[in-house]
């Protein structure tokens, strides 16, 4: 049912854009997933294909569907948009309530207008809470009784560490770090300046999320920025320190581009057995229904992902021009293919040795929240998946863990974005449209 003017240019877009799927919806052979994904040829249309869910939240007593042997309950509800979560030390669980800054930047008149109403229908829409909220499972019964905004006043925050004796926070524009001790329920501190991040007030500022991660010694920072741009048709100028994951050193301030080429990393995670950095990356679009896969990998340092010259390696980008040739020539392959136009964003790891029950099945495997496409026909991602690794590295097909979340009618009940292992070895998972934090555990338990 059309229901607002967005929905009439929606499907315009649909009926105008050529497509070479069959009448039936089919789509071409093709892998989109795994370690050596099969790629089809890209394909270019006149217009790009628009295809989201509306978002309409869950029905009252509905719930995402978990995969045979979990279980799937709320463990916290009743939140503004819960985009990103970490778990700290003592066990209380973080989760930044935020949404796009009010101004991106570079964007005005009828594109601006049709972006706002695009992300209201999809259910990112309003003005962003800029919080992070405490949760606290006092009893241990797997649901937080205690919900307490720890931070406000922030700036489209989505990244959170804890380095004793503070807790970093990834603005959309900038690094900051607030003091904290275990257990306090509110910070009434300013914020101090680590570093400035890509995105500031006036700039372009596309891709927003800024994700975050410490390294084991806490002595280092890893922040994920996403590009200015699908292909960088804003001009290389407009990437600087983006499609990078910058590696800030705590001791000194100085910061340095890691690694780079990876068009919007956002999940970072730390591989448990070779405790080498990963991360999950959204590739680019208008390519085709299965161009580009998204993907998780291993994080070289220096490394070059492809971003914009090349994906998967050394498939170049007619589009983008001038072209690199060198640059193709070093782009790295990434390690594993998760689905084209999926919006995989939460990246977790579980533990490698744990007594907790769903660690036969999961142990040093990866979770990862797929937000779900919006330019894809048929949808793809609105789900969570499983990665199962061998020796430090994935192997096999992915598994659905966490479902669901779209009706039969193609509406979306829930986003998921997020995930983490909370406190009880149990997978969280943060539904940004659900308002929702989703704990799954082994039936079992």
């Amino acid at each position: 049912m059309i229901k607002n003017l967005l929905s009439v240019v929606v499907a315009s877009v649909l009926a105008t854009v050529s497509c070479s799927c069959a009448a039936s919806g089919a789509l071409p052979a093709a892998n989109e997933f795994g370690t050596d994904p099969r790629l089809v040829a890209p394909e270019s249309s006149f217009l790009p294909t628009v295809k989201p869910a509306e978002a309409i939240g869950w029905p009252e007593g509905k719930t995402p569907l978990a995969a045979e042997g979990l279980n799937v309950a709320a463990f916290a509800s009743g939140l503004d948009h819960p985009r990103w979560l970490t778990v700290l030390p003592n066990g209380d669980v973080l989760v930044a309530e935020s949404r796009a800054p009010a101004d991106t930047g570079g964007m005005s008149g009828i594109k601006a207008w049709v972006a706002e109403k695009m992300m209201a229908y999809a259910g990112a829409g309003g003005a962003s809470a800029n919080r992070i909220t405490l949760l606290r499972d006092n009893d241990k019964d797997g649901v937080a009784e205690t919900q307490s905004v720890l931070v406000s006043n922030l700036n489209s925050p989505i990244g959170m560490a804890y380095v004793e004796p503070y807790l970093y926070v990834a603005n959309t524009d900038a690094l900051v770090r607030f003091p904290y001790q275990l257990g306090q329920m509110a910070i009434n501190a300013q914020p101090e300046l680590v570093v400035n991040l890509p995105g500031g007030e006036g700039e372009l500022n596309h891709h927003w999320t800024k994700s975050l991660i410490a390294n084991p010694a806490g002595t280092k920072l890893y922040v994920g920025v996403g590009s200015n741009s699908n292909i960088a048709e804003n001009g290389m100028d407009a990437e600087q320190n983006r499609a990078a994951i910058l590696e800030v050193d705590l001791a000194s301030g100085e910061t340095r581009v890691f690694a780079d080429g990876l068009r919007n990393p956002v999940g970072l995670a730390w591989q448990p057995k070779t405790e080498q950095l990963w991360v999950a990356v959204n590739e680019r679009d208008e390519l085709g229904d299965q161009l580009v896969p998204d993907y998780i990998t291993s994080v070289q340092e220096g490394g070059f992902y492809g971003w914009p010259y090349s994906y998967y390696g050394d498939h170049v980008d007619v589009r983008v021009e001038p072209q690199n040739p060198e640059k193709v020539a070093a782009a790295i392959k990434p390690d594993y293919a998760v689905g084209a136009h999926t919006a995989s964003l939460g990246l977790a790891f579980y533990p490698q040795a744990t007594d907790a029950a769903m660690a036969n099945r999961f142990a040093g495997g990866a979770f990862v929240g797929q937000h779900g496409s919006w330019n894809r026909n048929p949808r793809s991602g609105y789900k969570v998946i499983f990665v199962r690794f061998e020796d430090g590295a994935p192997v096999g097909m992915p598994e659905d863990i966490v479902s669901g979340f779209l009706s039969e009618d193609g509406e979306a009940y829930g986003r998921p974005a997020g995930v983490t292992i909370g406190p009880l070895g149990d997978l969280l998972v943060a539904d940004d449209v659900g308002d929702t934090i989703w704990r799954v555990t082994s039936s079992t338990q």
